[in-house]
């Protein structure tokens, strides 16, 4: 199972106690490592922690984060 290590990251609040994360993290395996970057959704709990409930991983290529870059704007109205 691969373990991930958090390198940077920013985080914008919204609603009500929920906010959204990305960061780049390093994802050590038994294959070695690799930086990825994560898209992550989650909330605050009582005591003000934060609890993730969704998360996406791209692998840390040119290609892959120009496309994301490219293409959010366009679901924008």
């Amino acid at each position: 199972m691969a373990e991930f290590e958090k390198i940077e990251s920013e985080v914008i609040e919204f609603g009500e106690g929920e906010f959204l994360e990305i960061c780049r993290k390093r994802k050590i395996s038994k294959e070695g490592e690799e930086e990825v970057i994560a898209i992550e959704k989650g909330f605050l709990d009582e005591k003000g922690n934060r609890r993730y409930r969704n998360n996406l991983s791209i692998p840390e290529e040119d290609r892959l984060v120009d496309f994301l870059v490219e293409k959010l704007p366009e679901f924008k109205d």
